[in-house]
């Protein structure tokens, strides 16, 4: 198995199909990650031999590539554990900090900035109010500006969902946040795969990345934050001061590097061909379709879905039942895989108005730069056969 020039990818003989969940980590991330794991493993905070400068220099062109992915000036970037420590630190920090009582969050966010908000509501007295969205995932503008007032401190809104894979309109969604005086989070772990991001044309205050969720590793994500909010954001965790104070602890070079050959390949125009991600989708719903098997699809179709994103309700069919039976042919999830231990329905699924029963029907499927069309193909056939069979 290897992960160069867009080979298929297998693993153990699996079509691999949950891209959403976690990428494969390239070659190329891995191969600029490994001298740091052995020869260049010095401490990128020690500043008295070449070494630690070596390892600072690498973290600081590792951020720069970050910062050019989303459109920032490398000292708005902060490296992080993942967009869930980026999400707690600016949820944590603005509750403790703000004069003002309410945070709104939309109601298919990721759980991280869920669980966050309800323990700034916990242990700093917020108000935590849930945006809704329509039957396709997308903010109800109308309630979604209704609820905005001078008491709102904090707007969290994710750009790509994780589970059914609709794109929100983030700049207009900002823009009224600004008018009230309310600063935003945007989550977009999901996005770089499938659009483009640009932090200043957006206008945004804050934003997180995980890297494993564009073929970096796992362990590293990011944190942005405006350059002229830098000087009132707290910390979230204390130590050394490393970062600027923002984050202290002592950085993995290697994940940063990894990080950072990431944000460069997603930069080149011929590493993810979004376009293909779409046919690729078209090919595999219409396979399934020529099959008879009936099915509805979740969420947003078109320019607001990610295109390697298909959350589709087989009907009649559990979802669980399904996928056990594939589990020695395909890597796909019923739902989000954040989400592990329990059999609950999707709280995306619920508030886009999907029953229970609907809901245990629901198979995300997501492709990525190594599904190629005959994988997409073996896939829908496996598919439409295990179906007849439950």
């Amino acid at each position: 198995m290897h992960f160069l020039g867009g080979s298929p990818l297998r693993v153990d003989g699996k079509i691999y199909l949950d891209y959403q969940a976690s990428t494969p980590l390239d070659a190329a991330c891995l191969e600029a990650m490994l001298p740091f794991f052995t020869h260049d493993f010095g401490n990128p905070h020690s500043t008295d031999h070449a070494l630690g400068w070596s390892a600072a220099a690498a973290i600081d062109l590792a951020r720069l590539s970050v910062a050019k992915l989303i459109g920032a000036s490398p000292e708005e970037v902060f490296f992080t554990s993942g967009a869930t420590e980026s999400n707690n630190h600016i949820i944590q920090t603005v509750a403790r900090a703000t004069g003002r009582s309410k945070i709104l969050v939309s109601a298919v966010e990721h759980k991280s900035v869920l669980a966050a908000a309800n323990a700034a509501a916990k242990f700093w007295g917020m108000e935590v109010h849930f945006i809704p969205v329509d039957s396709s995932g997308l903010v109800n503008l109308e309630c979604y500006k209704a609820m905005l007032d001078q008491d709102v401190a904090l707007v969290s809104i994710m750009a790509v969902n994780n589970e059914i894979g609709t794109i929100q309109p983030i700049p207009d969604l900002v823009k009224a946040a600004h008018a009230v005086g309310a600063l935003f989070l945007c989550d977009a772990a999901q996005a770089p795969t499938g659009i483009d991001i640009d932090v200043y044309s957006w206008d945004l205050d804050f934003l997180s990345l995980s890297a494993h969720k564009l073929y970096g590793p796992k362990g590293i994500g990011a944190l942005y934050v405006r350059s002229d909010l830098l000087v009132d954001l707290e910390p979230l965790i204390y130590g050394g001061g490393q970062q600027g104070g923002v984050r202290s602890g002592t950085l993995s070079t290697p994940l940063c590097v990894g990080f950072g050959a990431a944000a460069d390949l997603i930069c080149e125009d011929s590493f993810l061909d979004r376009s293909a991600l779409n046919l690729r989708k078209s090919h595999f719903l219409e396979v399934i379709k020529s099959n008879s098997v009936s099915y509805v699809l979740n969420g947003v179709q078109g320019e607001y879905c990610h295109p390697g994103n298909i959350s589709v309700r087989f009907l009649g069919v559990d979802a669980s039942s399904l996928l056990l039976r594939l589990q020695s042919y395909i890597c796909a999830s019923t739902g989000s895989a954040c989400n592990s231990g329990f059999i609950n329905q999707s709280h995306v699924l619920r508030a886009i108005g999907l029953s229970e029963d609907e809901s245990s029907n629901t198979v995300r499927f997501s492709f990525g730069r190594f599904t190629d069309s005959s994988q997409v193909e073996e896939a829908a056939y496996l598919i439409c056969n295990a179906i007849k069979k439950v």
